[in-house]
């Protein structure tokens, strides 16, 4: 939930006034794999579970939800901000496949990310021949901000969304980070079964990064798509992973960067 502040407003012609406004939450998060740390994000709190299984997906520490007996809160951590996350028995964990720096900022995009050619030797590229009719991705924008609840008390959160082809919403979540808010959506996935999201769109209110395409393939998600641009490295590598990407859904237009032939009407 949003927190509340003191503030002072200004408008031209008026001195300043005393008031009151929600401000997005944003704390660490520490999350651990048999009670080793492997990531501190700060994020906001909500979802957390759903946050870490997301990024250990993302990572490659796991593969399925079933990879995961249970998560847990630290005993000794009274704020909640410790997940650690226990492994079934078969899950052999590779430490050394972490490829982000262990603290990562809210808005921290690539840290300490391999290359490319790194993240393929684990993941795959796509492979498949879902389509979508155009029409149907201009409607994203508009649904994915309807269920930005806390956005339109903060105006501070980034959204993700899962949307099926047809444009049904499977789920949105919001976080101060980009790339948290897509963990979330990857974990709900993990949670509830309904991974993979390989008959999918995952949609972003924001720019899209590489990391977000990298979470996207760990996801198996063939089209990504964004209100605002990609990076040249997030087009590069969704090239080379065989991702549709599409930027700039605004009114009735949009571009497509990469795979095309998934993008046409019905």
């Amino acid at each position: 939930m949003p927190s509340q502040h003191q503030i002072w407003r200004w408008s031209a012609g008026e001195p300043l006034l005393p008031a009151a406004d929600e401000l997005a939450q944003e704390e660490p998060l520490e999350i651990r794999v048999a009670n080793r740390a492997v990531s501190v994000t700060m994020r906001t709190p909500g979802h957390d579970e759903e946050l870490a299984l997301g990024f250990l997906l993302s990572e490659g520490l796991i593969n399925t939800g079933a990879d995961v007996l249970r998560i847990e809160p630290c005993p000794h951590d009274r704020g909640g901000n410790v997940l650690n996350v226990v492994l079934a028995p078969h899950a052999i964990v590779d430490f050394q496949k972490l490829t982000r720096h262990v603290f990562a900022s809210s808005s921290c995009g690539v840290c300490g990310k391999a290359t490319i050619e790194s993240i393929h030797q684990r993941i795959d590229p796509i492979n498949s021949d879902v389509t979508i009719d155009p029409n149907v991705l201009l409607s994203f924008p508009d649904k994915l901000r309807a269920a930005q609840a806390t956005f339109d008390r903060t105006g501070g959160l980034h959204g993700a969304a899962i949307f099926t082809t047809a444009g049904e919403l499977i789920v949105a979540r919001e976080d101060v980070g980009r790339h948290n808010a897509v963990d979330k959506v990857l974990g709900y996935g993990l949670r509830t079964e309904a991974f993979p999201f390989d008959r999918h769109v995952l949609m972003v209110s924001g720019r899209t990064s590489f990391e977000i395409m990298q979470k996207a393939l760990a996801g198996r998600v063939p089209i990504v798509a964004a209100i605002s641009a990609p990076s040249s490295l997030a087009v590069e590598f969704a090239r080379e992973s065989d991702q549709t990407l599409v930027g700039f859904i605004r009114g009735n237009r949009m571009n497509v960067y990469s795979e095309p032939q998934r993008v046409r009407a019905s």
